[in-house]
């Protein structure tokens, strides 16, 4: 049934890429909804209690992604359209990109109260004190790491695993952002969660970095000028894999990333990564379109991969 899984993850990617995510009813919230009320009777300041619940959250839909498997093992059209259902909802590339394309309209054309508004759509930051360069910048880092989070490393999962794989890494990175992140309530409960994305990212956000640079002339980037900046400040970022993604783009796109970012109540300095310029505007739009050929090879590696399985 490989090729069949494989067929579902194209087709599930053509309809992304034609429609974006659902507008309404999207799983994903809906496992987000289903995840806060299981923090609700779960919830303790500890690591204990935040595995358990990271454990339950997780394995109760990649339980019911594997019966779904099976019970579509000599079902090939309900099968494929099971992974096509999934591979659309777990994927977010043309959303991504997208957002990335609205914020260079709203910096070119000088439009900062726009631009600071629609942040919240790609990344955490506090944008009220931000200029456009800044503004650019945590632009093109989003893109960088979300090419990883929401395009390349489902699609490897759901090479490696099929539908289990689409529907626990979803649920794992889903997990992550809502209590991954360091703040009183979740410093402890959230570590699961954290770790669990850390490892699940760990070969995605090197497949991306490695794609990125094979892609990077699409952009007017030097494949080994990107390896190089790659292999030399991916491991500079506080993040085991962010830090990879975003130095691959800083390399394609010839630009220095990193510096203050500035969060609600917080703010932390990340290492510089590339050598270039700082990014403008046409960056942001630049890494759309990086991400986008990035998202492709990945496609066609998922897809040649788990076309090549027998079950």
């Amino acid at each position: 049934m490989g090729w069949i899984d494989a067929a579902g993850m194209a087709a599930g990617a053509a309809v992304d890429a034609l429609v974006g995510d659902p507008r309404r009813f999207h799983p994903v919230a809906g496992f987000g909804q289903a995840a806060t009320a299981l923090e609700r009777l779960l919830y303790a300041p500890d690591r204990r209690d935040g595995a358990i619940f990271t454990g339950i959250a997780v394995g109760a839909p990649v339980a019911i992604a594997v019966i779904a498997q099976k019970a579509t093992a000599r079902r090939p059209w309900a099968r494929f359209v099971l992974v096509t259902a999934a591979t659309w909802a777990v994927l977010g590339g043309t959303t991504l990109r997208r957002e990335a394309t609205v914020m260079a309209d709203a910096l070119e054309s000088g439009d900062l109260d726009a631009a600071r508004a629609r942040l919240s759509h790609l990344c955490g930051r506090d944008p009220r004190e931000l200029a456009a360069p800044e503004l650019a910048r945590a632009t093109v880092e989003s893109v960088a790491e979300n090419t990883s989070d929401a395009v390349v490393a489902p699609l490897f999962w759901g090479a490696v695993a099929g539908l289990p794989g689409l529907i626990g890494y979803r649920a794992v990175n889903t997990l992550d952002a809502m209590v991954g992140h360091r703040s009183a309530r979740y410093e402890r409960f959230g570590t699961a969660a954290a770790r669990a994305d850390d490892i699940a990212n760990l070969v995605p956000s090197r497949l991306t970095a490695v794609l990125t640079a094979a892609f990077a002339p699409v952009v007017g980037g030097g494949s080994r000028r990107t390896w190089q900046t790659w292999r030399r400040d991916g491991s500079k970022h506080p993040s085991p894999n962010s830090g990879q993604c975003e130095a691959a783009f800083a390399g394609a796109l010839d630009l220095r990333l990193g510096g203050k970012n500035v969060y609600f109540g917080r703010s932390e300095t990340r290492p510089v990564l590339g050598d270039g310029t700082v990014p403008v505007a046409s960056d942001a739009r630049r890494a759309a379109t990086l991400s986008a050929a990035v998202g492709l090879g990945a496609l066609a590696l998922a897809v040649a991969w788990r076309g090549a399985r027998r079950r």
